[in-house]
């Protein structure tokens, strides 16, 4: 970043920031060098440019630095920072959890947009948590006047403190609870009206693909779903026809090329009003069904 003075405005912190992560093959590295100014200065990257003429004081500099270096490895973005936005929530997040991504925001409003949002006093269960991104986008959002319970589980400890910590950070944590389970053995039967998952889905081979900044730091945990990608759908269907009630719904997002085996299996197992839907890119993302 320029010489030992430092650069002498924002302007050229950004400029031979991008430039230095362009050489070392980072994608979009100019975007990534606004986020991190835009972070340090406390602004959002829509107001940065009235602080681009702004000499940038040591101690930013010197975290500027810091944060490029970690980029120039190929950590994501949102690590760097330490936060996301996500729909109407900004979220913490590091390496205990999945970085959340638009597509889930899409299945946020798929469920927001469903009768559900009118059920009295539902229970609605997110399988696979995470930073609790989406039960807490769906408190944040939920209709007034149905009172929903939401739950968060995983099977990671860590991902749960990350998403508990979302939670007290928001002040949601008495609306939403998260807690450590291997599965939705835990619940009654006939005691959900909604479960919604964003599963992992990456067949286990196409997992040592990925790009650097998803194979090397995002918890594969939260990828691998299995052999042929669709293990945990298999499972969390089988877990519905228990726990959801008469009339429940579950929703999923999915990869690009699970949908006709989603319907496929949603049929076997006797669900009904089944839906594949796409993404705005075009591509099947969402599958959804009702218990018969």
């Amino acid at each position: 970043m320029g010489n030992a003075s430092g650069p002498g405005t924002w302007r050229d912190a950004i400029a031979l920031s991008a430039r230095y992560l362009a050489e070392k093959g980072v994608e979009d590295a100019q975007t990534a060098s606004e986020l991190l100014a835009a972070r340090l200065l406390r602004c959002g990257r829509g107001t940065l440019a009235g602080r681009l003429a702004e000499a940038p004081r040591p101690a930013h500099v010197e975290a500027m630095r810091r944060g490029i270096a970690r980029l120039a490895k190929n950590e994501p973005v949102q690590y760097v920072l330490g936060e996301w936005d996500f729909r109407t929530i900004t979220l913490k997040t590091d390496r205990r959890a999945l970085v959340p991504r638009p597509e889930t925001e899409g299945l946020v409003e798929r469920v927001l947009k469903s009768p559900c949002t009118r059920l009295p006093r539902p229970l609605v269960v997110d399988a696979g948590t995470g930073t609790g991104c989406i039960p807490l986008a769906l408190a944040s959002e939920w209709p007034a006047g149905s009172d929903p319970v939401f739950v968060g589980t995983d099977v990671s400890p860590e991902a749960v403190a990350l998403a508990s910590e979302n939670a007290k950070a928001l002040g949601l944590s008495g609306r939403v609870r998260f807690a450590v389970a291997d599965g939705l053995d835990d619940f009654d039967p006939e005691s959900v009206d909604v479960l919604v998952s964003n599963p992992p889905y990456i067949p286990s081979a196409a997992c040592d693909t990925l790009p650097p900044n998803v194979r090397l730091f995002e918890p594969r945990i939260a990828l691998d779903g299995g052999p042929d990608g669709l293990a945990f759908y298999d499972r969390y269907l089988q877990d519905a026809i228990n726990i959801l009630k008469p009339g429940g719904h579950v929703f999923f997002e999915i990869g690009h090329d699970q949908g006709p085996a989603l319907e496929k299996m949603m049929n076997m197992y006797g669900f009904t009003e089944i839906r594949v839907e796409k993404d705005y890119a075009g591509h099947d993302r969402y599958a959804s069904a009702r218990m018969a």
